[in-house]
Protein backbone atom coordinates (compact mmCIF):
# COMPACT_ATOMS: atom_id res chain seq x y z
CA UNK A 1 0.00 0.00 0.00
CA UNK A 2 3.31 1.84 -0.57
CA UNK A 3 1.09 4.91 -3.21
CA UNK A 4 -1.52 6.15 -0.27
CA UNK A 5 0.85 6.47 2.13
CA UNK A 6 3.48 8.24 -0.70
CA UNK A 7 0.87 10.65 -1.64
CA UNK A 8 0.16 11.94 1.80
CA UNK A 9 3.36 12.14 2.73
CA UNK A 10 4.27 13.87 -0.72
CA UNK A 11 1.06 16.32 0.02
CA UNK A 12 2.79 16.64 3.86
CA UNK A 13 5.89 17.85 2.20
CA UNK A 14 4.30 20.09 -0.14
CA UNK A 15 2.33 22.16 2.21
CA UNK A 16 4.76 22.63 4.58
CA UNK A 17 7.04 23.79 2.09
CA UNK A 18 4.56 26.35 0.51
CA UNK A 19 4.01 27.68 4.10
CA UNK A 20 7.75 28.07 4.16
CA UNK A 21 8.02 29.95 1.30
CA UNK A 22 5.22 32.59 1.92
CA UNK A 23 6.73 33.14 5.24
CA UNK A 24 9.93 33.67 3.39
CA UNK A 25 8.36 36.36 0.81
CA UNK A 26 6.41 37.66 3.72
CA UNK A 27 2.52 36.44 3.04
CA UNK A 28 2.74 34.81 6.35
CA UNK A 29 3.66 36.21 9.56
CA UNK A 30 6.59 34.38 10.79
CA UNK A 31 5.25 31.78 13.20
CA UNK A 32 5.78 28.19 14.02
CA UNK A 33 3.33 25.83 11.70
CA UNK A 34 0.53 24.56 13.48
CA UNK A 35 -0.41 20.88 13.76
CA UNK A 36 -3.20 20.27 10.89
CA UNK A 37 -4.43 17.44 9.31
CA UNK A 38 -4.88 15.64 5.90
CA UNK A 39 -7.76 13.57 5.00
CA UNK A 40 -10.32 12.26 2.43
CA UNK A 41 -13.48 14.51 2.00
CA UNK A 42 -17.06 13.31 2.38
CA UNK A 43 -17.39 14.27 -1.31
CA UNK A 44 -15.15 13.10 -3.49
CA UNK A 45 -15.74 15.77 -6.23
CA UNK A 46 -14.27 18.18 -4.12
CA UNK A 47 -10.74 16.96 -4.44
CA UNK A 48 -9.24 13.13 -3.44
CA UNK A 49 -7.34 14.60 -0.38
CA UNK A 50 -8.32 17.68 1.56
CA UNK A 51 -6.53 19.25 4.68
CA UNK A 52 -7.50 22.09 6.97
CA UNK A 53 -4.39 23.83 7.56
CA UNK A 54 -5.59 27.66 6.60
CA UNK A 55 -8.10 27.32 9.36
CA UNK A 56 -5.86 26.11 11.85
CA UNK A 57 -2.93 28.12 11.39
CA UNK A 58 -5.40 31.18 11.76
CA UNK A 59 -4.45 32.12 15.12
CA UNK A 60 -0.40 31.47 14.50
CA UNK A 61 -0.26 33.81 11.43
CA UNK A 62 -3.14 36.07 12.21
CA UNK A 63 -4.53 35.90 9.39
CA UNK A 64 -8.02 34.97 7.76
CA UNK A 65 -7.91 31.14 6.64
CA UNK A 66 -9.05 32.10 3.09
CA UNK A 67 -5.64 34.32 2.92
CA UNK A 68 -3.86 31.56 4.36
CA UNK A 69 -4.98 29.21 1.80
CA UNK A 70 -4.02 31.43 -1.15
CA UNK A 71 -0.70 31.68 -0.11
CA UNK A 72 -0.22 27.96 0.22
CA UNK A 73 -1.57 27.43 -3.04
CA UNK A 74 0.48 30.37 -4.89
CA UNK A 75 3.57 28.39 -3.32
CA UNK A 76 2.68 25.19 -3.52
CA UNK A 77 4.94 22.52 -5.97
CA UNK A 78 2.56 19.24 -6.93
CA UNK A 79 5.82 18.81 -9.87
CA UNK A 80 6.91 14.72 -9.37
CA UNK A 81 4.17 14.33 -6.67
CA UNK A 82 1.13 12.16 -7.12
CA UNK A 83 -1.21 15.33 -7.32
CA UNK A 84 -2.18 17.18 -10.58
CA UNK A 85 -3.95 20.69 -8.91
CA UNK A 86 -5.45 22.24 -5.97
CA UNK A 87 -8.38 24.18 -5.01
CA UNK A 88 -9.40 26.30 -2.20
CA UNK A 89 -12.81 25.62 -1.39
CA UNK A 90 -15.17 26.91 1.64
CA UNK A 91 -13.55 29.25 4.36
CA UNK A 92 -10.31 27.79 3.34
CA UNK A 93 -9.96 24.30 3.19
CA UNK A 94 -7.50 23.22 0.22
CA UNK A 95 -8.69 19.87 -1.90
CA UNK A 96 -5.33 18.34 -4.32
CA UNK A 97 -6.41 16.17 -6.72
CA UNK A 98 -4.23 13.20 -8.23
CA UNK A 99 -2.95 13.10 -11.04
CA UNK A 100 -2.88 9.80 -13.56
CA UNK A 101 0.40 8.51 -12.22
CA UNK A 102 -1.56 7.91 -8.41
CA UNK A 103 -3.92 5.64 -10.40
CA UNK A 104 -1.43 4.04 -12.16
CA UNK A 105 0.69 3.42 -9.26
CA UNK A 106 -1.94 1.98 -7.34
CA UNK A 107 -2.80 -0.62 -9.64
CA UNK A 108 1.30 -1.18 -9.88
CA UNK A 109 0.75 -2.12 -5.98
CA UNK A 110 -2.06 -4.51 -6.66
CA UNK A 111 0.46 -5.99 -9.13
CA UNK A 112 3.48 -6.17 -7.03
CA UNK A 113 1.89 -7.27 -4.20
CA UNK A 114 -0.60 -9.79 -4.90
CA UNK A 115 -1.95 -12.34 -1.59
CA UNK A 116 0.30 -9.97 0.45
CA UNK A 117 -2.04 -6.54 -0.42
CA UNK A 118 -3.67 -4.74 2.03
CA UNK A 119 -0.97 -6.13 4.81
CA UNK A 120 1.29 -3.70 6.81
CA UNK A 121 3.11 -4.07 9.75
CA UNK A 122 1.23 -1.76 11.88
CA UNK A 123 0.90 -3.94 15.01
CA UNK A 124 4.67 -3.91 14.79
CA UNK A 125 4.63 -7.80 15.37
CA UNK A 126 3.07 -7.41 19.04
CA UNK A 127 0.96 -10.54 20.20
CA UNK A 128 -2.48 -10.33 21.25
CA UNK A 129 -4.83 -13.13 22.73
CA UNK A 130 -8.48 -12.69 21.27
CA UNK A 131 -10.62 -14.77 23.57
CA UNK A 132 -13.81 -15.40 22.25
CA UNK A 133 -16.89 -17.64 22.41
CA UNK A 134 -15.87 -19.39 25.99
CA UNK A 135 -19.28 -21.04 25.83
CA UNK A 136 -19.88 -22.71 29.24
CA UNK A 137 -19.27 -26.76 28.61
CA UNK A 138 -22.13 -27.52 29.93
CA UNK A 139 -24.49 -27.60 27.31
CA UNK A 140 -25.03 -26.54 23.61
CA UNK A 141 -24.04 -23.53 21.99
CA UNK A 142 -26.38 -21.05 21.03
CA UNK A 143 -26.79 -17.87 18.72
CA UNK A 144 -24.53 -15.65 21.09
CA UNK A 145 -22.56 -17.83 20.23
CA UNK A 146 -22.27 -17.89 16.52
CA UNK A 147 -22.18 -14.35 16.21
CA UNK A 148 -19.04 -14.36 18.83
CA UNK A 149 -17.65 -17.02 17.13
CA UNK A 150 -17.41 -14.91 13.48
CA UNK A 151 -16.86 -11.89 15.25
CA UNK A 152 -13.74 -13.14 16.78
CA UNK A 153 -12.15 -15.35 14.23
CA UNK A 154 -12.80 -12.37 11.96
CA UNK A 155 -11.13 -9.93 14.45
CA UNK A 156 -8.00 -12.16 14.92
CA UNK A 157 -7.45 -12.25 10.83
CA UNK A 158 -7.55 -8.48 10.66
CA UNK A 159 -5.25 -7.84 13.60
CA UNK A 160 -2.96 -10.46 11.17
CA UNK A 161 -3.39 -8.90 8.64
CA UNK A 162 -2.49 -5.10 10.23
CA UNK A 163 0.93 -6.73 11.17
CA UNK A 164 -0.07 -8.44 14.73
CA UNK A 165 0.93 -11.43 15.93
CA UNK A 166 -2.69 -12.90 16.41
CA UNK A 167 -3.80 -15.39 19.16
CA UNK A 168 -7.22 -17.13 19.19
CA UNK A 169 -8.06 -18.70 22.61
CA UNK A 170 -11.12 -20.72 23.75
CA UNK A 171 -11.49 -20.46 27.69
CA UNK A 172 -13.35 -24.12 28.95
CA UNK A 173 -15.02 -23.72 32.37
CA UNK A 174 -14.90 -26.97 33.39
CA UNK A 175 -14.40 -25.97 36.77
CA UNK A 176 -16.82 -24.31 39.92
CA UNK A 177 -20.43 -24.06 40.53
CA UNK A 178 -21.61 -24.77 37.39
CA UNK A 179 -19.84 -27.82 36.92
CA UNK A 180 -21.24 -29.52 40.37
CA UNK A 181 -25.06 -27.74 38.70
CA UNK A 182 -23.64 -30.05 35.91
CA UNK A 183 -23.08 -33.13 38.04
CA UNK A 184 -26.38 -32.61 40.25
CA UNK A 185 -28.22 -32.83 37.01
CA UNK A 186 -26.67 -35.63 35.52
CA UNK A 187 -27.11 -37.43 39.08
CA UNK A 188 -30.45 -36.75 39.04
CA UNK A 189 -31.29 -37.31 35.62
CA UNK A 190 -29.67 -40.82 35.60
CA UNK A 191 -31.29 -42.12 39.13
CA UNK A 192 -34.73 -41.04 37.88
CA UNK A 193 -34.41 -43.50 34.93
CA UNK A 194 -34.12 -46.49 38.16
CA UNK A 195 -35.75 -44.31 40.94
CA UNK A 196 -39.73 -43.18 40.74
CA UNK A 197 -38.88 -40.61 44.25
CA UNK A 198 -35.77 -38.36 42.43
CA UNK A 199 -36.24 -34.83 42.43
CA UNK A 200 -34.56 -32.63 40.08
CA UNK A 201 -32.84 -29.74 41.44
CA UNK A 202 -34.38 -26.45 41.48
CA UNK A 203 -31.65 -24.72 39.73
CA UNK A 204 -30.68 -27.73 37.68
CA UNK A 205 -29.68 -27.02 34.05
CA UNK A 206 -33.19 -28.45 32.21
CA UNK A 207 -32.28 -29.36 29.03
CA UNK A 208 -32.64 -32.09 26.93
CA UNK A 209 -28.74 -32.98 26.23
CA UNK A 210 -28.25 -33.76 30.09
CA UNK A 211 -31.38 -36.19 29.80
CA UNK A 212 -29.71 -37.70 26.79
CA UNK A 213 -26.04 -38.15 28.52
CA UNK A 214 -27.83 -39.62 31.28
CA UNK A 215 -30.18 -41.91 28.83
CA UNK A 216 -26.74 -42.81 26.81
CA UNK A 217 -24.39 -43.69 30.48
CA UNK A 218 -27.02 -45.92 31.61
CA UNK A 219 -27.50 -47.32 28.15
CA UNK A 220 -23.51 -48.32 28.22
CA UNK A 221 -23.21 -48.90 31.51
CA UNK A 222 -26.38 -49.63 33.37
CA UNK A 223 -27.61 -49.03 36.90
CA UNK A 224 -23.59 -49.69 38.25
CA UNK A 225 -23.75 -45.85 39.54
CA UNK A 226 -27.47 -45.95 41.60
CA UNK A 227 -25.49 -47.94 44.25
CA UNK A 228 -22.27 -46.12 45.08
CA UNK A 229 -21.64 -42.70 46.75
CA UNK A 230 -22.78 -39.46 45.92
CA UNK A 231 -19.22 -37.89 44.95
CA UNK A 232 -18.13 -41.13 42.99
CA UNK A 233 -21.40 -41.00 40.94
CA UNK A 234 -21.44 -37.23 40.24
CA UNK A 235 -17.50 -37.82 39.40
CA UNK A 236 -18.04 -40.49 36.83
CA UNK A 237 -21.36 -38.56 35.34
CA UNK A 238 -18.95 -35.50 34.32
CA UNK A 239 -16.29 -37.57 33.54
CA UNK A 240 -18.19 -39.09 31.02
CA UNK A 241 -20.69 -36.60 29.65
CA UNK A 242 -18.64 -33.05 29.96
CA UNK A 243 -15.70 -34.49 27.54
CA UNK A 244 -18.51 -35.55 24.91
CA UNK A 245 -19.31 -31.90 25.08
CA UNK A 246 -16.16 -30.38 24.64
CA UNK A 247 -15.72 -32.39 21.84
CA UNK A 248 -18.83 -31.39 20.15
CA UNK A 249 -17.74 -27.45 20.85
CA UNK A 250 -14.28 -27.92 19.49
CA UNK A 251 -16.24 -29.71 16.06
CA UNK A 252 -19.08 -27.14 15.84
CA UNK A 253 -16.33 -24.65 15.81
CA UNK A 254 -14.18 -26.29 13.63
CA UNK A 255 -17.31 -26.83 11.42
CA UNK A 256 -17.83 -23.26 11.51
CA UNK A 257 -13.90 -23.01 10.28
CA UNK A 258 -12.71 -21.83 13.48
CA UNK A 259 -9.85 -23.04 14.93
CA UNK A 260 -8.24 -21.80 18.17
CA UNK A 261 -4.58 -21.69 18.82
CA UNK A 262 -5.33 -22.70 22.16
CA UNK A 263 -8.23 -24.62 24.19
CA UNK A 264 -7.48 -23.06 27.64
CA UNK A 265 -9.02 -25.59 30.89
CA UNK A 266 -10.06 -23.48 34.11
CA UNK A 267 -9.46 -26.93 35.56
CA UNK A 268 -5.35 -26.14 35.51
CA UNK A 269 -5.52 -22.84 37.27
CA UNK A 270 -6.51 -24.51 40.15
CA UNK A 271 -4.63 -27.68 39.71
CA UNK A 272 -1.60 -25.58 39.20
CA UNK A 273 -2.13 -23.13 42.57
CA UNK A 274 -2.63 -20.07 40.04
CA UNK A 275 -5.99 -19.47 42.09
CA UNK A 276 -5.04 -19.54 45.10
CA UNK A 277 -1.61 -17.43 44.15
CA UNK A 278 -3.97 -14.40 43.35
CA UNK A 279 -5.97 -14.50 46.45
CA UNK A 280 -2.53 -14.74 48.25
CA UNK A 281 -1.47 -11.34 46.11
CA UNK A 282 -4.32 -9.92 46.73
CA UNK A 283 -4.05 -9.91 50.76
CA UNK A 284 -0.75 -9.26 50.56
CA UNK A 285 -1.35 -6.15 48.49
CA UNK A 286 -3.98 -5.58 51.61
CA UNK A 287 -7.04 -5.84 49.08
CA UNK A 288 -8.94 -8.41 50.89
CA UNK A 289 -10.65 -9.02 54.43
CA UNK A 290 -12.52 -11.75 56.00
CA UNK A 291 -16.29 -11.68 56.43
CA UNK A 292 -19.13 -14.09 57.06
CA UNK A 293 -16.69 -16.80 56.65
CA UNK A 294 -15.24 -15.74 53.59
CA UNK A 295 -12.84 -13.94 51.75
CA UNK A 296 -13.78 -10.87 50.01
CA UNK A 297 -12.00 -8.31 47.89
CA UNK A 298 -11.89 -4.45 47.81
CA UNK A 299 -13.66 -4.09 44.38
CA UNK A 300 -15.15 -0.65 45.98
CA UNK A 301 -11.84 0.72 46.71
CA UNK A 302 -9.71 -0.13 43.74
CA UNK A 303 -12.54 0.85 41.27
CA UNK A 304 -13.14 4.16 43.30
CA UNK A 305 -9.52 5.32 42.86
CA UNK A 306 -9.07 4.52 39.93
CA UNK A 307 -11.95 6.25 38.92
CA UNK A 308 -11.02 9.75 40.58
CA UNK A 309 -7.66 9.03 39.14
CA UNK A 310 -9.60 9.58 35.38
CA UNK A 311 -11.44 12.73 37.10
CA UNK A 312 -14.52 11.42 37.65
CA UNK A 313 -16.83 13.22 41.04
CA UNK A 314 -17.61 11.42 43.84
CA UNK A 315 -21.12 12.05 43.36
CA UNK A 316 -20.45 9.91 39.49
CA UNK A 317 -19.09 6.98 41.84
CA UNK A 318 -21.61 6.80 44.41
CA UNK A 319 -24.41 6.35 41.88
CA UNK A 320 -22.37 3.53 40.42
CA UNK A 321 -22.90 1.53 43.85
CA UNK A 322 -19.89 -0.32 43.26
CA UNK A 323 -19.47 -3.47 45.71
CA UNK A 324 -17.04 -5.71 47.11
CA UNK A 325 -16.57 -9.37 45.50
CA UNK A 326 -16.21 -12.91 47.06
CA UNK A 327 -13.27 -14.59 46.65
CA UNK A 328 -13.55 -17.57 48.41
CA UNK A 329 -16.41 -18.56 49.32
CA UNK A 330 -17.75 -20.13 53.11
CA UNK A 331 -16.69 -23.60 51.30
CA UNK A 332 -13.71 -22.74 50.56
CA UNK A 333 -14.41 -23.22 47.10
CA UNK A 334 -13.08 -20.00 44.92
CA UNK A 335 -15.44 -17.99 42.48
CA UNK A 336 -15.93 -17.48 38.89
CA UNK A 337 -14.03 -14.21 39.73
CA UNK A 338 -11.36 -15.42 41.40
CA UNK A 339 -10.31 -17.73 38.56
CA UNK A 340 -11.18 -15.00 36.25
CA UNK A 341 -8.59 -13.05 37.49
CA UNK A 342 -6.11 -15.95 37.59
CA UNK A 343 -6.59 -16.44 34.11
CA UNK A 344 -6.12 -13.00 32.95
CA UNK A 345 -3.32 -13.09 34.77
CA UNK A 346 -1.99 -16.12 33.27
CA UNK A 347 -2.53 -14.55 29.74
CA UNK A 348 0.02 -11.42 30.30
CA UNK A 349 2.19 -13.78 32.08
CA UNK A 350 2.34 -16.02 28.88
CA UNK A 351 3.78 -12.74 27.21
CA UNK A 352 0.71 -11.23 25.36
CA UNK A 353 0.71 -6.78 25.17
CA UNK A 354 -3.12 -7.28 24.44
CA UNK A 355 -5.58 -9.20 25.66
CA UNK A 356 -9.52 -8.57 23.56
CA UNK A 357 -12.37 -10.72 25.46
CA UNK A 358 -15.69 -10.31 23.13
CA UNK A 359 -18.16 -10.41 25.71
CA UNK A 360 -22.28 -10.95 25.36
CA UNK A 361 -23.53 -7.45 26.86
CA UNK A 362 -25.19 -8.80 29.74
CA UNK A 363 -21.06 -8.75 31.13
CA UNK A 364 -21.36 -4.68 30.92
CA UNK A 365 -20.77 -4.39 34.94
CA UNK A 366 -18.18 -7.22 34.95
CA UNK A 367 -15.65 -5.10 32.89
CA UNK A 368 -14.57 -1.99 35.37
CA UNK A 369 -14.02 -4.57 37.78
CA UNK A 370 -11.85 -6.91 35.83
CA UNK A 371 -9.41 -3.69 34.34
CA UNK A 372 -9.46 -2.79 38.20
CA UNK A 373 -8.58 -5.90 39.23
CA UNK A 374 -5.33 -6.62 36.57
CA UNK A 375 -4.50 -3.05 37.97
CA UNK A 376 -4.55 -4.54 41.88
CA UNK A 377 -2.52 -7.23 40.65
CA UNK A 378 0.12 -4.74 39.11
CA UNK A 379 -0.65 -5.25 35.71
CA UNK A 380 -2.36 -2.73 33.27
CA UNK A 381 -5.84 -2.83 33.07
CA UNK A 382 -5.70 -0.59 30.01
CA UNK A 383 -4.61 -3.72 28.39
CA UNK A 384 -7.48 -5.61 28.98
CA UNK A 385 -9.83 -4.84 25.90
CA UNK A 386 -13.37 -6.23 26.15
CA UNK A 387 -16.00 -6.42 22.46
CA UNK A 388 -19.63 -6.41 23.99
CA UNK A 389 -21.45 -8.23 21.72
CA UNK A 390 -25.24 -7.49 21.73
CA UNK A 391 -27.63 -10.11 21.22
CA UNK A 392 -29.12 -11.51 17.83
CA UNK A 393 -32.52 -12.62 16.32
CA UNK A 394 -32.80 -15.10 14.10
CA UNK A 395 -35.70 -14.23 11.86
CA UNK A 396 -37.70 -15.53 8.89
CA UNK A 397 -40.29 -14.57 6.74
CA UNK A 398 -40.19 -11.49 9.02
CA UNK A 399 -40.79 -13.18 11.81
CA UNK A 400 -38.59 -14.45 15.25
CA UNK A 401 -37.79 -17.89 15.03
CA UNK A 402 -36.57 -20.11 17.80
CA UNK A 403 -36.91 -23.77 16.89
CA UNK A 404 -34.85 -25.46 14.93
CA UNK A 405 -36.12 -27.42 11.41
CA UNK A 406 -34.34 -30.09 11.89
CA UNK A 407 -35.07 -30.95 15.68
CA UNK A 408 -38.06 -29.03 16.53
CA UNK A 409 -35.81 -27.54 19.70
CA UNK A 410 -34.52 -24.11 20.69
CA UNK A 411 -31.93 -23.32 17.29
CA UNK A 412 -28.29 -23.88 18.86
CA UNK A 413 -25.01 -23.51 16.67
CA UNK A 414 -24.69 -26.63 15.23
CA UNK A 415 -28.84 -26.37 14.06
CA UNK A 416 -27.71 -23.37 12.02
CA UNK A 417 -24.82 -24.24 10.43
CA UNK A 418 -27.04 -27.28 9.16
CA UNK A 419 -29.49 -25.01 7.57
CA UNK A 420 -27.44 -22.09 6.67
CA UNK A 421 -24.07 -22.42 4.42
CA UNK A 422 -20.99 -21.60 6.82
CA UNK A 423 -20.01 -18.86 4.50
CA UNK A 424 -22.94 -16.81 4.93
CA UNK A 425 -23.35 -17.46 8.47
CA UNK A 426 -19.35 -16.01 8.42
CA UNK A 427 -19.94 -13.39 6.38
CA UNK A 428 -23.71 -11.95 7.95
CA UNK A 429 -22.41 -12.17 11.30
CA UNK A 430 -19.77 -9.80 10.73
CA UNK A 431 -22.31 -6.85 8.63
CA UNK A 432 -23.44 -5.35 11.63
CA UNK A 433 -20.75 -3.93 14.45
CA UNK A 434 -20.72 -6.07 17.67
CA UNK A 435 -22.28 -3.10 19.88
CA UNK A 436 -25.46 -3.34 17.66
CA UNK A 437 -28.51 -5.62 18.27
CA UNK A 438 -28.74 -8.07 15.07
CA UNK A 439 -31.51 -9.38 13.03
CA UNK A 440 -29.80 -12.41 11.35
CA UNK A 441 -32.13 -13.51 8.13
CA UNK A 442 -32.16 -17.08 7.50
CA UNK A 443 -34.41 -16.48 4.18
CA UNK A 444 -31.58 -14.59 2.72
CA UNK A 445 -28.89 -16.73 4.01
CA UNK A 446 -29.73 -19.52 1.95
CA UNK A 447 -30.41 -17.26 -1.18
CA UNK A 448 -27.87 -17.56 -3.89
CA UNK A 449 -28.72 -14.08 -5.10
CA UNK A 450 -27.32 -10.79 -4.90
CA UNK A 451 -29.46 -10.25 -1.95
CA UNK A 452 -27.35 -12.50 -0.08
CA UNK A 453 -23.83 -10.14 1.01
CA UNK A 454 -21.18 -12.76 0.93
CA UNK A 455 -22.96 -13.82 -2.55
CA UNK A 456 -22.84 -10.38 -4.08
CA UNK A 457 -19.03 -10.47 -2.83
CA UNK A 458 -18.34 -14.13 -4.38
CA UNK A 459 -20.36 -13.27 -7.56
CA UNK A 460 -17.89 -10.20 -8.61
CA UNK A 461 -14.93 -12.80 -8.23
CA UNK A 462 -16.21 -15.09 -10.20
CA UNK A 463 -17.44 -12.31 -12.56
CA UNK A 464 -13.89 -11.46 -12.83
CA UNK A 465 -13.20 -14.69 -13.39
CA UNK A 466 -15.31 -15.71 -16.03
CA UNK A 467 -14.45 -12.11 -18.19
CA UNK A 468 -10.57 -13.50 -18.29
CA UNK A 469 -11.63 -17.00 -19.16
CA UNK A 470 -13.61 -15.38 -21.93
CA UNK A 471 -10.54 -13.37 -22.97
CA UNK A 472 -8.68 -16.24 -23.09
CA UNK A 473 -10.97 -18.21 -25.58
CA UNK A 474 -10.37 -15.45 -28.00
CA UNK A 475 -6.45 -16.12 -27.66
CA UNK A 476 -6.00 -12.65 -25.46
CA UNK A 477 -3.65 -13.08 -22.26
CA UNK A 478 -3.92 -10.29 -19.25
CA UNK A 479 0.04 -8.50 -20.20
CA UNK A 480 1.88 -6.03 -17.70
CA UNK A 481 0.80 -2.72 -18.72
CA UNK A 482 3.07 0.75 -19.05
CA UNK A 483 1.86 3.24 -16.73
CA UNK A 484 0.80 5.33 -19.64
CA UNK A 485 -1.34 2.11 -21.07
CA UNK A 486 -2.74 2.46 -17.10
CA UNK A 487 -3.26 6.04 -17.46
CA UNK A 488 -6.17 5.95 -19.67
CA UNK A 489 -8.46 4.94 -17.13
CA UNK A 490 -9.70 8.32 -16.82
CA UNK A 491 -13.73 7.27 -16.80
CA UNK A 492 -15.17 8.49 -13.26
CA UNK A 493 -15.91 4.78 -12.30
CA UNK A 494 -12.47 3.37 -12.85
CA UNK A 495 -11.02 6.36 -10.71
CA UNK A 496 -13.65 5.98 -8.01
CA UNK A 497 -12.75 2.27 -7.85
CA UNK A 498 -9.12 2.63 -7.85
CA UNK A 499 -9.64 5.39 -5.48
CA UNK A 500 -11.46 2.43 -3.30
CA UNK A 501 -8.32 -0.16 -3.77
CA UNK A 502 -6.41 1.95 -2.63
CA UNK A 503 -7.15 2.25 1.25
CA UNK A 504 -7.66 -1.14 1.74
CA UNK A 505 -4.39 -1.19 3.78
CA UNK A 506 -6.06 1.56 5.72
CA UNK A 507 -9.88 0.15 6.23
CA UNK A 508 -7.73 -2.84 7.30
CA UNK A 509 -5.73 -0.82 9.97
CA UNK A 510 -8.52 1.15 11.53
CA UNK A 511 -10.86 -2.30 11.77
CA UNK A 512 -7.61 -2.81 14.01
CA UNK A 513 -7.56 -0.10 15.78
CA UNK A 514 -11.23 -0.20 16.69
CA UNK A 515 -11.42 -4.09 17.06
CA UNK A 516 -14.05 -3.61 14.28
CA UNK A 517 -13.90 -6.63 11.27
CA UNK A 518 -17.80 -5.66 9.91
CA UNK A 519 -15.56 -2.68 8.63
CA UNK A 520 -13.94 -4.94 5.73
CA UNK A 521 -16.92 -6.56 5.16
CA UNK A 522 -18.61 -3.56 4.41
CA UNK A 523 -15.51 -2.72 2.70
CA UNK A 524 -15.23 -5.63 0.10
CA UNK A 525 -19.00 -4.99 -0.30
CA UNK A 526 -18.46 -1.52 -1.40
CA UNK A 527 -15.13 -3.09 -3.27
CA UNK A 528 -17.68 -5.30 -5.47
CA UNK A 529 -20.25 -2.57 -6.03
CA UNK A 530 -17.79 -0.54 -7.27
CA UNK A 531 -16.83 -3.13 -9.66
CA UNK A 532 -20.74 -3.88 -11.20
CA UNK A 533 -21.06 0.08 -11.52
CA UNK A 534 -17.93 -0.19 -13.82
CA UNK A 535 -18.63 -2.74 -15.54
CA UNK A 536 -21.73 -1.96 -15.90
CA UNK A 537 -20.55 1.21 -17.63
CA UNK A 538 -17.34 0.05 -19.45
CA UNK A 539 -16.78 -3.07 -21.79
CA UNK A 540 -13.29 -4.72 -21.31
CA UNK A 541 -12.85 -5.85 -24.27
CA UNK A 542 -12.12 -3.09 -27.15
CA UNK A 543 -10.70 -2.61 -29.94
CA UNK A 544 -7.76 -0.38 -28.13
CA UNK A 545 -5.56 -2.82 -27.13
CA UNK A 546 -3.92 -0.69 -24.78
CA UNK A 547 -7.10 0.48 -23.16
CA UNK A 548 -8.23 -3.15 -23.02
CA UNK A 549 -5.14 -4.29 -21.31
CA UNK A 550 -5.56 -1.25 -18.47
CA UNK A 551 -9.17 -2.55 -17.85
CA UNK A 552 -8.30 -6.36 -17.51
CA UNK A 553 -5.35 -5.19 -14.87
CA UNK A 554 -8.07 -3.21 -13.19
CA UNK A 555 -10.52 -6.63 -13.28
CA UNK A 556 -7.44 -8.16 -11.64
CA UNK A 557 -6.59 -5.64 -8.91
CA UNK A 558 -10.36 -5.71 -7.72
CA UNK A 559 -10.21 -9.90 -8.33
CA UNK A 560 -6.76 -9.75 -5.87
CA UNK A 561 -8.86 -7.43 -3.48
CA UNK A 562 -12.02 -9.32 -3.01
CA UNK A 563 -9.65 -12.83 -2.76
CA UNK A 564 -7.45 -11.39 -0.03
CA UNK A 565 -10.60 -10.40 2.19
CA UNK A 566 -12.33 -13.65 1.50
CA UNK A 567 -9.48 -15.64 2.31
CA UNK A 568 -8.48 -13.51 5.00
CA UNK A 569 -12.01 -14.37 6.76
CA UNK A 570 -11.54 -18.06 5.65
CA UNK A 571 -14.60 -17.44 3.13
CA UNK A 572 -14.60 -19.77 -0.41
CA UNK A 573 -13.84 -17.64 -3.22
CA UNK A 574 -15.07 -19.04 -6.37
CA UNK A 575 -14.02 -19.09 -9.81
CA UNK A 576 -17.40 -19.62 -11.15
CA UNK A 577 -21.12 -19.41 -9.67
Amino acid sequence: MQTLNTAKKQLETAVTSAIEKAIKNGELAQAEIPEYIIETPADRKNGDLATNVAMAGARAFKTAPIKIAQAITANIELSDTFFEKCEIAGPGFINFFYSGNFYASVLRDVEDEGENYGSSDFGEGKKINVEFVSANPTGPMHMGNARGGALGDCLAAVLKKAGYNSYREFYVNDAGNQIEKFACSLEARYLQIYKDDIEFPEDGYQGSDITDHARAYADEFGDKLVSVPVEERRKTLVEYALPKNISKMQSDMEKYKIFYDKWFFESTLHESGKVKAVVDLLTEKGLTYEKEGAIWYKNKQVCTDILLKEGKTQDYIDKLELKDDVLIRQNGNPTYFTADIAYHKDKFDRGFETCIDIWGADHHGHIMRMKGAMDAIGLDGDKLNIVLMQLVKLVSGGQVVKMSKRTGKAIQLGDLLDEVPVDSARFLFNTREANTQMDFDLDIAVQQDNQNPVYYVQYAHARICSIIKALQKDGIQARKCTDDELKLLTKSEEMELINHIATFSDEIVAAAKEYDPTKITRYVTQTATLFHKFYNASRVKVEDESLMQARLALCLAVKTVIKNVLDMFNIECPESM
